[in-house]
């Protein structure tokens, strides 16, 4: 009930408008991969997906940014099911690439921003390596291409609420690495096809 209350308003204050251009919304253990503009990507893309994949779906989020008020726990934890990570302080015993392995083992798909923090401009900016390890390390997993539109207008940095406007979620040909292809190679060619959705 939450969960389908969340998505409404979520749906409403964005105005997001859905586009599955590569491939489908269907069954399958994928990570979904976007530019990131705001704090309301992950949350707007979760609620883009059709209720049956949205229910084997969760964002992977940054540990301090989600546990850091009561509201944002709850949401994390029993809304999305979010699988948080450790940005600030990794370790070996805090890799976040772990817990992440383990979500996807367990059966769940995943949304994840390769850039590793917001990026105001209309392009993808640089992918860190998160991705190509996700990808050499479960090569059956497709690798979901997706690009959020005007989301930085709807939820400008610091901002608390978001302003309702018009955006666009667009999905993209699901790709995986290469046998033997090199990480900047693959990070490039990845960031491409996220930015090319842009003008798709």
């Amino acid at each position: 009930m939450i969960a389908t209350l969340v998505t409404g308003a979520v749906r409403f204050l964005s105005g997001a408008s859905v586009r599955w251009l590569g491939c489908r919304p269907e069954p399958g253990k994928r990570v979904y991969f976007a530019n990131h503009t705001s704090n309301f990507d992950g949350v707007v893309l979760w609620a883009a997906l059709t209720p049956s994949l949205r229910a084997v779906t969760r964002p992977v989020a940054a540990q301090d940014y989600w546990t850091a008020t009561a509201i944002r726990r709850f949401l994390a934890a029993r809304v999305f099911k979010a699988v948080l990570i450790e940005r600030k302080h990794v370790t070996v015993s805090h890799n976040p690439l772990e817990p992440i392995l383990a979500a996807l083992d367990a059966g769940s798909s995943l949304i994840i921003f390769p850039e590793g923090g917001r990026n105001p401009g209309p392009d993808a900016g640089e992918f860190k390596s998160g991705l190509f390890h996700i990808g050499k390390k479960r090569p059956d997993v497709d690798l979901v291409p997706v690009y959020i539109d005007n989301m930085n207008r709807i939820m400008p940095k610091g901002e608390v609420l978001p302003v309702p406007l018009l955006s666009c979620i667009t999905f993209g040909t699901p790709t995986r690495v290469g046998p033997s292809e090199p990480r900047p190679a693959f990070l490039a060619r990845a960031r491409d096809a996220v930015n090319a959705l842009r003008q798709a």
